[in-house]
């Protein structure tokens, strides 16, 4: 057995890491600095390909880092092998460093709250929503962990472009919250600040009583009526787009 497997194996299920599940979630990873402890791959001349093509920054560090390995041990590693056939395992940033990192002020950028979401690759599509827009971070609350593997997957390694934790409503950092809700003013009549908190609440239930006291104003998206809702990414999305819009940082142009 190979030492990277060696290594992989007494890793794995350590809560101090994490995995990244496939080349685009490795690239990521390593572009915004993640300390990576392992990484393998079944064909490692295909994946330094890929970083030829799509990632040439990072291709010096991916040389160095990935152990190929036959395809049946990467695959007993992971527990859905990726199309790429790339893997690694990173160090899980610390909790008090990433409430730190929550709490500092002033904030250039929203946080993006999700109040008891349910479904882990919707959580995933929002982290990576959040990075693009250069959003704060990603707050969960209730029981489902943001840095789950498959939200992770979905978060394409955006995770460690932003700042991703669990808090409880009570532990959310000061600013403004303004929660997505049908029964809000409409959103194109609000200025967003870049110290909001944007809530949103699950797709079946909506906003929990704790978070919606805890709102200073309820907006709502525009919306066609008889129709139900919009995914959660999809209203994150629009909400952080409008934020940047409207003049939120990530819509103003460089000094």
């Amino acid at each position: 057995m190979s030492e990277a497997i060696t290594l992989w194996r007494r890793l794995a299920g350590s809560p101090d890491v994490v995995l990244l599940d496939g080349f685009h979630a490795l690239k990521h990873a390593v572009r915004f600095g993640a300390e990576i402890r392992v990484a393998v791959t079944a064909d490692r001349g295909a994946a330094l390909a890929l970083a030829d093509e799509l990632a040439p920054d990072v291709h010096g560090s991916l040389e160095a880092l990935l152990t190929e390995v036959p395809y049946e041990t990467y695959a007993s590693v992971v527990a859905r092998p990726h199309p790429t056939a790339v893997a690694a395992l990173a160090v899980r940033p610390s909790r008090a460093g990433r409430v730190a990192a929550l709490a500092r002020t002033p904030r250039t950028a929203p946080i993006v709250v999700l109040d008891q979401p349910r479904n882990l690759g919707n959580t995933g599509a929002v982290i990576r929503l959040a990075a693009g827009f250069g959003a704060t971070g990603v707050v969960t609350t209730g029981t489902l962990d943001p840095w789950h593997p498959t939200v992770v997957r979905g978060g394409a390694g955006l995770h460690f472009a932003t700042t991703v934790e669990r808090l409880t409503v009570d532990e959310l950092p000061a600013g403004p919250v303004f929660a997505l809700d049908p029964e809000g003013r409409d959103i194109r009549g609000t200025v967003l600040p870049d110290d909001a908190l944007l809530a949103f609440g699950s797709e079946r239930s909506g906003l929990s009583p704790e978070l919606r006291a805890r709102a200073d104003q309820l907006v709502a998206l525009p919306m066609r009526p008889q129709v139900s809702s919009y995914n959660l990414a999809t209203s994150v999305a629009m909400a952080l787009y409008h934020w940047s819009a409207t003049g939120g940082a990530a819509g103003r142009a460089p000094a």
